[in-house]
């Protein structure tokens, strides 16, 4: 039970971190309602999960790369920069009567979005390595069940923390004006933009 409350808690809190999915998460519910959210951190936990994983096998030493480290960086950045344009168009058509069926959105259409959007984000992996090897060095990990259960419940604790951010957007999206849900978009879609570009900025300084 020990092993799966850390897992939990890892998950829980490195999710609840405020960064590009989290914004993704927050501004997709706004504009599509609750199940589009939820498909959101479905994609989230697990992308985080197979990360985790990657880096407990110590693929994240991988990164250590700097031409690698550079373009995984970049592309990454790339990803998150073009959601929060894509996102940030939508919402002007939106506000002008303009959107389109496609535009709207569905879980299936936000959980592969999710899924490209947290796996361009390849230093989770390494955030992950990390996470493991302190764990492992502080003797945390024990037992052959102890990994398999900890990446069970690093998936659970993020998927929980996306679930709370999904749950609450819906419920402020239903006691908001139209207006200010369209603005809660622009800037979540604008926090997107800052995002990516504050992680190009982060590999180019690498």
């Amino acid at each position: 039970m020990n092993t799966v409350a850390l897992g939990f808690g890892m998950g829980f809190l490195v999710a609840a971190q405020v960064g590009p999915i989290w914004l993704l998460c927050a501004r997709s519910t706004l504009h599509g309602g609750l199940r589009v959210g939820l498909a959101i951190g479905l994609g989230a936990a697990i992308i985080d999960t197979a990360y985790a994983s990657l880096g407990v096998l110590g693929a994240s030493t991988l990164l250590q790369i700097s031409g690698l480290r550079l373009a995984l960086g970049l592309t990454g950045a790339a990803v998150i920069v073009f959601l929060g344009v894509r996102h940030l168009w939508t919402a002007l058509r939106v506000r002008s009567g303009l959107e389109t069926a496609g535009e709207v959105g569905s879980p299936l259409l936000a959980l592969r979005t999710s899924l490209i959007a947290t796996a361009a984000n390849p230093m989770t992996m390494a955030s992950w390595g990390a996470i493991f090897a302190a764990a492992s060095t502080s003797h945390i990990l024990g037992g052959d069940l102890s990994l398999p259960l900890l990446l069970a419940a690093v998936g659970l604790g993020s998927l929980t923390w996306f679930s709370v951010l999904s749950l609450g957007m819906a419920a402020l999206r239903r006691v908001i004006s139209a207006r200010g849900v369209w603005l809660l978009e622009i800037l979540a879609s604008l926090g997107l933009v800052g995002a990516g570009g504050l992680m190009a900025w982060r590999a180019l300084r690498a």
